[in-house]
């Protein structure tokens, strides 16, 4: 399939590009309503939300399968929806309820779901990356046909874990993709400031394996270069790491005032809204009208605004289930 002179590499229908930008939209007003929950003082604890990060998530997910995994990192709500999560048991999380993912206990870093291959969100910046490492030595070992795909930030590429995790994927020739989402900032300070290479997709050339930078706003490049990455570690060519550049719109996390930027920054990259630029190309494409785009982020708004309903329903976990499912 082509989209604007743009050959779509993988192997992706029209229902499925709808399902993509619906889905964007879905990450998109799951964020928001959270930032919206935490500044009413509905949600405690802390959260990190990728508002603007849409187009790296549901690109790299989307051409993955079923028995691939992923692992997630703090800002992980747009990865887990891309890897098929129900918003309702996240939501329900997030409100500290039974019927939430981890039954009320993990909260907004702690969302995993096994049984769709999400491996899960990680508190620690770079923590899932050996992790990531650790599933992938698991297919080879085993010889299952799975690849992994390991997130991550642009902060946790100076973390030891990193190199240590790049090294050993590389000498072992590991089935996995690592995905860098350089939001240009970790935490409040900007990358150039941090790493002295031009771009985080160089440092793969010190392990031996490909190193691409991709428009992380661009969900068609997000779709061909993380596609044939997975296939280039399902055939047993090795690791690949992908540099997505691109932007969260919110702070750090909800206690983060955006001082270190500026708003003619900001609007530089607000102008640049990967569901907005997706939309543009399907309607162009003719794969729906602009009203059917509205209907579909009308739907998108609607899941969402059911899941706050479902959370609220759920009950709060009970004093004497404090210590279950705790071990040390």
């Amino acid at each position: 399939m082509e989209l604007n002179n743009v050959k779509l590499v993988p192997d992706v229908g029209k229902d499925k590009l709808v399902d993509l930008y619906k889905q964007m939209w879905t990450i998109r007003f799951f964020e928001e309503k959270v930032d919206e929950f935490f500044a009413k003082g509905e949600i405690h604890g802390t959260t990190h939300l990728c508002v603007g990060q849409e187009a790296s998530a549901s690109g790299a997910c989307a051409v993955i399968q079923e028995q691939d995994k992923i692992t997630s990192t703090h800002r992980g709500h747009g990865h887990c929806i891309a890897k098929g999560a129900d918003v309702n048991k996240m939501m329900a999380e997030l409100f500290g309820r039974t019927t939430g993912y981890c039954k009320g206990k993990g909260g907004s870093m702690h969302i995993a779901d096994v049984e769709k291959g999400n491996l899960g969100a990680n508190g620690i910046v770079g923590g899932g990356i050996p992790l990531a490492v650790g599933s992938a030595l698991t297919a080879h070992m085993k010889k299952q046909d799975y690849v992994t795909m390991c997130f991550f930030g642009d902060g946790a590429s100076n973390e030891g874990s990193f190199h240590e995790a790049l090294n050993l994927a590389s000498i072992w020739n590991l089935p996995i993709v690592f995905i860098c989402e350089n939001n240009q900032y970790g935490m409040s300070g900007p990358v150039k400031d941090m790493v002295n290479v031009k771009d985080i997709s160089e440092r793969a050339q010190s392990y031996g394996f490909p190193g691409v930078k991709v428009d992380g706003n661009d969900i068609v490049e997000m779709m061909n270069t993380t596609h044939e990455a997975v296939e280039n570690a399902r055939s047993g060519n090795g690791p690949t790491l992908i540099e997505a550049k691109t932007y969260r719109w919110k702070g750090h996390s909800k206690s983060d005032a955006k001082k270190y930027r500026t708003r003619e920054e900001e609007k530089e990259w607000k102008d640049k809204d990967p569901i907005k630029r997706f939309a543009g190309v399907l309607i162009e494409a003719g794969i729906f009208t602009e009203e059917e785009s509205k209907s579909l982020r009308s739907e998108a708004k609607q899941a969402v605004e059911d899941s706050v309903d479902f959370a609220k329903e759920g009950p709060m976990p009970a004093h004497e289930d404090l210590l279950n499912d705790v071990y040390a």
